[in-house]
């Protein structure tokens, strides 16, 4: 770390908008504790009682100390400054100054799409999740979200479960994990994946910060997904990140009765957001082949190959199934039993039939 990394940690330590520490560098000769001491810094940048007791804390040996207690604790820091930072980040308009890690770093700079969501997903929305995000994980995407209730740890696990990487970001401070209930999973990704902050790890977490990480969310992936969402749902505010930085959005259809489906089913109408039903849909507009896995596949009988085809493209109504597998209503049950049983189908509420 060079003089400008230890500034910028020192800096972090004051919870300061990435605003707010972009005015203080612009005031001074370089970005360095020591040119910060000979700064004059207007009252509107730095009020005098505030800058006075950030210079008791102006000392490289106090940061340097800071920096070494948090990588005996395997936190690891990166600047802005510093030519490991993600170059996704460096796009965005208000790039954070310090991200605070766990894990591997560079997953940040491959191919990724972020998740996000309800926090209080339907039966549907969660086989959605599981279902797009175990075939884009497969086919080597790096799944992006938040860590919070519903989609987002759904997004986690499918992608873990399923071996591939995924990145989780705080809107809080390692020491202040939130929910807490998600403790195991994010140590989980910190081995496996990539845990980010941008906040020090003391900061607990507060409205006012989760939107400062869902812009992050949005601008580490060159896509985001919203499998389920209402209307007044947070999400929109990732959603408005990702189109403010260029990225491209991608919603599943929903019941247009039903108030979890409403800003997807919205985004769709009004073009905002590309309709994806499988995982293929987002991996073919990356350009990444899929993988083709026939995990527990190799043993069908003709019979249940047909069933199996007719739900490559994504999951169908049962009516849609006996029909155009033009199989016997006895036999059609016993292969829809057969295949549920080796967890090659899962059955979904209202009657529809999906591969796992």
């Amino acid at each position: 770390m060079d003089k400008r990394d230890y500034f910028i940690v020192f800096l972090s330590q004051f919870d300061l908008t990435s605003s707010k520490i972009a005015q203080i560098i612009d005031e001074m000769s370089e970005p360095s504790i020591q040119a910060f001491k000979k700064t004059k810094f207007d009252e509107k940048i730095i009020k005098q009682e505030s800058y006075h007791k950030m210079l008791e804390c102006a000392d490289p040996i106090l940061v340097e100390t800071y920096v070494k207690n948090l990588h005996d604790r395997d936190i690891e820091i990166v600047t802005i400054f510093d030519e490991r930072y993600p170059q996704k980040l460096r796009e965005m308009t208000d790039s954070p100054y310090i991200l605070y890690y766990k894990g591997d770093l560079s997953l940040a700079n491959k191919p990724s799409l972020s998740v996000v969501g309800s926090r209080k997903p339907t039966s549907y929305g969660k086989i959605a999740t599981e279902k797009i995000v175990r075939d884009v994980a497969s086919g080597g995407v790096v799944v992006v979200s938040g860590l919070a209730y519903g989609v987002d740890s759904i997004a986690h696990r499918a992608a873990l479960d399923n071996g591939g990487k995924t990145i989780a970001v705080l809107g809080s401070g390692f020491d202040h994990v939130y929910p807490s209930e998600h403790q195991s999973l994010a140590d989980e990704i910190a081995k496996k994946g990539l845990l980010i902050s941008e906040q020090r790890p003391k900061r607990t977490a507060s409205k006012y910060l989760f939107p400062l990480r869902n812009r992050i969310i949005a601008a580490l992936s060159e896509g985001t997904l919203i499998t389920e969402a209402s209307i007044k749902s947070g999400t929109i505010h990732t959603k408005d990140f990702a189109l403010d930085y260029g990225r491209n959005i991608y919603a599943v259809p929903g019941n247009i009765d039903s108030t979890s489906s409403e800003l997807t089913n919205e985004v769709i109408k009004t073009g905002q957001a590309q309709c994806v039903t499988c995982g293929k849909d987002i991996l073919d507009d990356y350009d990444i082949k899929a993988e083709n896995k026939q995990r527990g596949q190799e043993h069908l009988s003709e019979d249940e190959r047909k069933i199996v085809s007719l739900l490559e493209d994504g999951m169908k109504s049962i009516d849609f199934l006996t029909k155009n597998s033009q199989l016997d209503i006895n036999n059609f049950n016993t292969c829809l039993t057969m295949l549920e049983i080796r967890g090659i189908i899962t059955r979904l509420p209202g009657g529809s039939v999906a591969l796992n």
